[in-house]
């Protein structure tokens, strides 16, 4: 079958043939029929893999901890030939997927050959033509949802998840920062919801479509948002922040700490910097 995988000491992307995964245990092997590019992700898991040696240690401190742990622990060879192990290593892409159940493995209940199903996982619901997906990985698509809308169910679900973890009510007023893909999804659950939502990013494609959408104040993410947005809420600040955005920067985290009221809740829902300010955090109690 083909895949798509990429090189993690370069970069380079190719769409290679391997062996078609087997049904075993657990899992439901799925012929794919569609699957989700997840720009902000992929493009930052691309981004690190086009870095040289040094650029993957600044931009992956914790991978450096994992290295240096295993140099005292093993000696320097071991960690060398490790180390080359990894960046000599084809990656798989995708982590959400929709397709048809061609095979199910013994300890399966829920699921059974003809069904289609949405998939999730990274490492699981590859861009791939056959993923073995855990049973648990898997969700069934209901008649009159087609494939290309099904591949967006593990997106979908990280958004309701984030706002479930914000605890929102109906008529708070929650900001959203960064409205990309997820941002998107995040802001129309939300208004389905019955919060007031305001959306930041400074792409101004990306802003009108959250206007579409119903938010109701859409702003780049720049120093004047601040004043914008406690204005919108009635001079308080927003009651939850949701960071969707894809970033290196610690730029999202410190405005959404701006942005709050006191007592506020921020909710990391993408991948950004994490120095978290302490100050601001402290003092508001967020």
């Amino acid at each position: 079958m083909k895949q798509l995988v990429q090189n993690v000491r370069d970069g380079r992307l190719k769409v290679t043939e391997v062996p078609v995964p087997r049904a075993e245990g657990n899992r439901v092997l799925v012929r794919t029929h569609a699957s989700l590019i997840s720009a902000g992700t992929e493009r930052m898991v691309a981004e690190l893999a086009r870095k040289g040696l040094l650029g993957k240690a600044r931009a992956r401190p914790d991978l450096v901890k994992k290295v240096l742990a295993k140099l005292r622990r093993d000696g320097l060879l071991s960690t060398l030939a490790s180390v080359q192990e990894q960046l000599d290593r084809w990656m798989p892409l995708g982590y959400s997927a929709a397709g048809e159940v061609v095979a199910v493995g013994p300890a399966v209940g829920r699921f059974r050959t003809g069904q289609r199903v949405a998939c999730a996982g990274a490492g699981v619901a590859n861009h791939a033509e056959y993923n073995a997906v855990p049973e648990l990985l898997a969700a069934a698509v209901p008649d009159g949802v087609s494939d290309e809308a099904a591949a967006y169910a593990t997106l979908g679900a990280i958004a309701l998840q984030g706002i479930r973890n914000a605890d929102v009510r109906v008529g708070e007023y929650v900001v959203v920062v960064g409205l990309g893909l997820l941002g998107q999804l995040a802001v129309e659950i939300l208004r389905a919801a019955g919060c007031r939502v305001a959306g930041l990013d400074p792409v101004a494609r990306r802003r009108g479509m959250a206007a579409a959408a119903g938010a109701e104040l859409v702003l780049s993410p720049q120093a004047s948002a601040v004043p914008a947005v406690r204005s919108w809420s009635r001079g308080l600040g927003a009651d939850a922040v949701l960071i969707t955005a894809a970033t290196a920067s610690n730029a999202p985290v410190e405005l959404a700490a701006e942005l709050a009221r006191d007592r506020a809740r921020v909710v990391m829902v993408g991948v950004t910097g994490m120095n978290i300010p302490r100050k601001a955090y402290y003092e508001k109690e967020l």
